[in-house]
Parts: C-alpha cells; sequence; structure tokens
C-alpha cells in the first residue's frame, strides 16, 4: 500500500524526482572519489614531503567537497518540495474524498480517525519520503560504489565487510519486526486520544453540568498513558538500535586498523591504502546505517499508508448514478413510495412502508413520539442515506437517478443541530450562495427573526462566528441555520426541528414570515410543538417508522389516537380546537 500511494502521488513531480536522482548521484560519486585522494595524498605527498603535491591534490579534493555540499543541498531541495507537494495532494485527497461520504461512511471510521489519517498518517508517509529523498538515493550508490573501491584496494581485508554488513542487518532487522505491530497499536492509540479530546472540547459543557472534570480527566490520562506507553517501547527499541550501529562501526574500524597494521608492518600494503580502505568501509557500514533509519520509518509510514488507502477505497454509499437526471421541473413535488430503511447491522428497519405525497407550493409538517424515525426519514430527501427499499422522488425523478449537485441545489435544508462554520455573519449565510448581495442577507436575517441581533452585533454582517457558533446562543444559532437556508432560495425547504430553541412569540413571527416570503416553495417541517405545525396543509404522524395517519390538524385530532396524544400533552384539546 505504501509503494502504490506513493507512486500515484509522486508520479505528477517526477521532475522533481530526476532532479533528486541526479544531485544524490553526483554528491555519492564525489564522496566516493575522495578516499581514493585522500590515500594519494598519504602515500605520495606527505610520504615523500612533496609539499606542491599535497597543495594541488588538497586543492582538488576541496573543490570536490564544495560541489559535493552543493549537490547536497540542491538535491535536499528538491526532495523536500517533492515531499510537501505529496503531503498536500494526500491531504487534499482523503479531504475531497471524505467529503463525498455519506453519513454512514462518516460513523463507520468516526470523526477523529478520520482528522488522523488525514493529518498525522499523512505527516509520517510524508517524512518518509522526504527521508528516502534525501538519504536512501545516495545510500545504495555509496554502498555498492563502496564495495567495489574496497575490493579494487584490497581483497584479503574484504572478509571484514562480509562480517560487519550482515551483523548489522540482522541486528537491525529484529528490532524493526518488533517496532511493526507497536507502530499500528500507537495510530490506534492516537486515533483514542483525539476521539477523547475532541469530544471533551464539544461537550465541554455537559461536562461541566454534570461536575464530571475529573472523570473526564481520569478517562484522558488513560489513553494518553496508553499512547505514551507504546511511545516509550518504541522509543526504547529505537535506543537499542543505534548503540548497535555504533558498536558495528567502531569494531570495524578497529577490524581494519589491527589487521591493516599488520599488512603495513609487512610491506604488503600502504599506510594511504588502509585510511583509504577504512574510509570505504565506514561509507558502507554509514550507507546501511541510513537505511537502517529509514528502515525504523517504514513500518510507521506503512502503517499510515494502510489506514489513508483504507479511506480512499472506502465507496461513498451515496454515490452520482451513472447516467444522471440533469433536469429537473421547478415544482417541488415529493413522493415517498414504499420506502424502508434499516441501519447496518440493525436487527429492525427504523422506517416501514412509507408511502405518501406532497405537493409542490405545500406545508408538510412530520409529527412522532422520540426515536419513530422522524430525522432518519427527511435524511432520506437529499440522499444523507439511500434508502434501503423502495423511492424517493422529486419532481418524479427518484433523488438516486438524479443529478447530486442538482438535487442538493433544490434543497435547503436547516438540521436538528444548527452548525455554523468559523468566519463570520455573512460568510455562514452566504455558505449556499457565494453571491448574495447584502440586501438580500438582510432579508433572510429578517425572514428569520435575526435581524435585530446582528444589528446589535457592533460589526454587524462582519460579527465572527466561532467553529459551530459557540459564541452564539442555541436560539440565535438556529435562527442563523434558516437565515442560510432562505439565503439559498431553494425550491425545497426541510427543517428537522429547527425551531425548538425559539420562544413561542418568535415561533409564530418565524413561521408568518415564512408563509409570507416562501410561499411557493415547498416546505418540510419536523416538530414535536403542535403549535408550530398546527396550520401545516397535512401532518403525517410516524410512530415506530410506519406512518400511523395523514391529515389536517383537525382531521387528526378526531381519527389519530397517537396525534390527539401528543396534543393532549401539550395543551387542551379545546384549545386546541
Amino acid at each position: 500500500m505504501l509503494a502504490k500511494l506513493v507512486g500515484r502521488y509522486l508520479k505528477p513531480h517526477w521532475q522533481l524526482l530526476v532532479g533528486v536522482v541526479v544531485f544524490q548521484f553526483a554528491q555519492a560519486i564525489a564522496s566516493l572519489y575522495l578516499p581514493t585522494l585522500n590515500a594519494d595524498i598519504i602515500d605520495n605527498g606527505v610520504a615523500t614531503g612533496d609539499t606542491a603535491y599535497i597543495l594541488r591534490v588538497g586543492m582538488l579534493m576541496l573543490g570536490i567537497t564544495l560541489i559535493q555540499v552543493l549537490c547536497a543541498i540542491t538535491a535536499v531541495y528538491f526532495g523536500a518540495k517533492a515531499a510537501m507537494r505529496l503531503g498536500r495532494d494526500v491531504r487534499a485527497a482523503v479531504f475531497t474524498h471524505v467529503g463525498r461520504f455519506s453519513e454512514r461512511e462518516v460513523s463507520k471510521f468516526g470523526a477523529p480517525s478520520l482528522i488522523t489519517r488525514s493529518t498525522n498518517d499523512v505527516q509520517q508517509v510524508q517524512m518518509l519520503v522526504l527521508m528516502t529523498c534525501t538519504l536512501m538515493v545516495s545510500a545504495p550508490i555509496l554502498a555498492i560504489g563502496g564495495v567495489v573501491a574496497a575490493l579494487s584496494l584490497d581483497l584479503e581485508l574484504s572478509w571484514l565487510m562480509a562480517v560487519s554488513i550482515p551483523v548489522l542487518l540482522i541486528a537491525v532487522g529484529l528490532i524493526i519486526v518488533r517496532m511493526i505491530p507497536l507502530f499500528q497499536s500507537m495510530q490506534r492509540r492516537i486515533d483514542r486520544v483525539n476521539g477523547i479530546l475532541r469530544g471533551q472540547l464539544t461537550g465541554i459543557r455537559v461536562v461541566r453540568a454534570f461536575v464530571r472534570e475529573a472523570e473526564e480527566t481520569s478517562r484522558f490520562e488513560k489513553a494518553n498513558d496508553e499512547l505514551t506507553d507504546v511511545g516509550l517501547r518504541v522509543g526504547r527499541l529505537m535506543a537499542l538500535m543505534f548503540p548497535i550501529v555504533m558498536l558495528v562501526l567502531n569494531v570495524s574500524s578497529i577490524a581494519v586498523l589491527w589487521f591493516g597494521g599488520f599488512r603495513i608492518a609487512d610491506g604488503s600494503m600502504e599506510v594511504g591504502t588502509v585510511m583509504a580502505f577504512l574510509q570505504y568501509l565506514m561509507q558502507i557500514l554509514m550507507a546501511v546505517m541510513m537505511a537502517t533509519f529509514m528502515a525504523v520509518m517504514i513500518p510507521r509510514a506503512a502503517v499510515s499508508a494502510d489506514r489513508i488507502e483504507e479511506v480512499l477505497t472506502t465507496d461513498s454509499t451515496v454515490r452520482q448514478p451513472d447516467r444522471p437526471v440533469s433536469t429537473l421541473d421547478v415544482a417541488g413535488r415529493i413522493r415517498f413510495d414504499h420506502v424502508e430503511f434499516s441501519y447496518p447491522g440493525a436487527e429492525q428497519p427504523v422506517l416501514r412502508d412509507i408511502t405518501f405525497d406532497i405537493e409542490p407550493g405545500t406545508t408538510t409538517a412530520i409529527i412522532g413520539s422520540t426515536g419513530s424515525g422522524k430525522t432518519t426519514l427527511i435524511n432520506l430527501l437529499p440522499r444523507l442515506f439511500d434508502a434501503t427499499s423502495g423511492r424517493v422522488l422529486v419532481d418524479g425523478v427518484a433523488v438516486n437517478e438524479t443529478d447530486q449537485d442538482l438535487l442538493w441545489s433544490k434543497i435547503g435544508i436547516v438540521p436538528q443541530r444548527p452548525y455554523l462554520f468559523s468566519g463570520t455573519v455573512a460568510t455562514n449565510l452566504r455558505f449556499g450562495k457565494p453571491d448574495a448581495t447584502d440586501e438580500e442577507l438582510w432579508r433572510a436575517l429578517e425572514t428569520a427573526q435575526a435581524r435585530d441581533f446582528v444589528e446589535a452585533f457592533p460589526d454587524q454582517l462582519d460579527a465572527p462566528i466561532s467553529q459551530g457558533g459557540g459564541n452564539v446562543s442555541g436560539g440565535q444559532r438556529q435562527r442563523l441555520a434558516i437565515a442560510r437556508a432562505l439565503v439559498k432560495r431553494p425550491e425545497v425547504y426541510v427543517f428537522d426541528d429547527s425551531f425548538s430553541a425559539l420562544d413561542l412569540a418568535t415561533d409564530a413571527r418565524l413561521r408568518a414570515a415564512l408563509a409570507r416570503d416562501v410561499r411557493d416553495a415547498t416546505m418540510v417541517i419536523v416538530a414535536q410543538r403542535v403549535s408550530t405545525i398546527r396550520d401545516a396543509d397535512q401532518i403525517i404522524v410516524l410512530e415506530d417508522g410506519a406512518v400511523e395517519n395523514t391529515g389536517t390538524h383537525e382531521e387528526l385530532l378526531e381519527s389519530s389516537e397517537t396525534y390527539r396524544e401528543i396534543v393532549e400533552s401539550q395543551l387542551a384539546v379545546e384549545e386546541a380546537l
């Protein structure tokens, strides 16, 4: 998965990779040439006392070193650019793909895990690519070239390489094998820490209201300690790796000097040749050490790549049809035709044999007891979920056969939990219509009964809104969400219990304004408050996921026991009439 992911997203940047290879190759060749010159100075300059020769070869070595430095800097620049672009492209791909997920896929992964996969996991892959571009291109050249050069200097000492390199590889390999499961566990525990932290920040008011600070702190500390424990175990293995590498390097150096000294004593080898052989052996072992350093990063990056690929290869259950219908009448006619819906793994369907029609320009209310399936029902209309069986039609065309962008452009939704994005009042209201004028924004705010408090803000339309709308009250947040849908001016409005935070007077004024300003649009209202829906053209009563009855307010008082119980729980029947 790692190679597949990296290959796919580095392919467009092949020019940078070519630059990395060229300059790393030049750097490695320069590194391989320097020990030979060093040996030449010792044997032909120092030994004979030829100062001119020493200076001449020394200047050549200095020039090669400068070229080596420039090549290294350029290669790192190209490598860093390639790695950063890969990170950018992978993050964009994950973000775009997650944006196509339905509620089902988001629930499957969980928001904390999706955040970790698009940030921390991408960073792990990005760092591996960066280190590969800066180290792993030159490492094989140094290793292979060093072996060839060392063999050409002296075959009798070459047995030292045959011992030291396998010892180093085996020792590091055993450590890396133990690291792989720890890295897998680490990413899962990062997910858990993110999940707990996100939940605590989102529900901080609930935590404080129930005086659960100590328990939540304890829960976070437990997850944090588990992550720390895995991190320490990984750290111990990494701390063990580098002393082993240095031990092999130092023992190999001593062995070269020991056995090379005997060769010099019997006249079969010169001092410069021993020093050059030592340098080549060091280059070989350093290349192997760089490879081991990369090998430490590969398991974690591989785990991260698997998690990223899992997201990218997960198809949304709500997909664009192969031959989408790209035009619809601007009528707003809706039909639910024997619709059934079941959540994955559920024993019973949430909705059963739902059939009803909504005529254009009318207001339809959906009411029922808690858990009767009201929100699930209206989520089928904009295809947040797809019906398990049956069909949902808008203007005579099934929603799963309609172009998704076209369908969404015709529906304005105010969700049960209104959400505002960080920015300003204006940027939130223009979410569905970026080119809306200020006049359109004020008109929508007036209809939504939000103009008064927005005008009271010092910056009015430019007043800042925090993420989630945490700096405004629940009622203000609901009214801003309603105004956002009104700015869009869709053919169908869906209000999912969107008036629950409003007082009765504001609720009444808002409903009167809606009836006046969007009279030609189709409205679907989910509500628990009878006063909110009593004037609807049609009221649908849901009970246990099925349509119990349909009619007007007066008709249902006579024919529906469920509706009558809901009404009686809120006001006397005589008052309702």
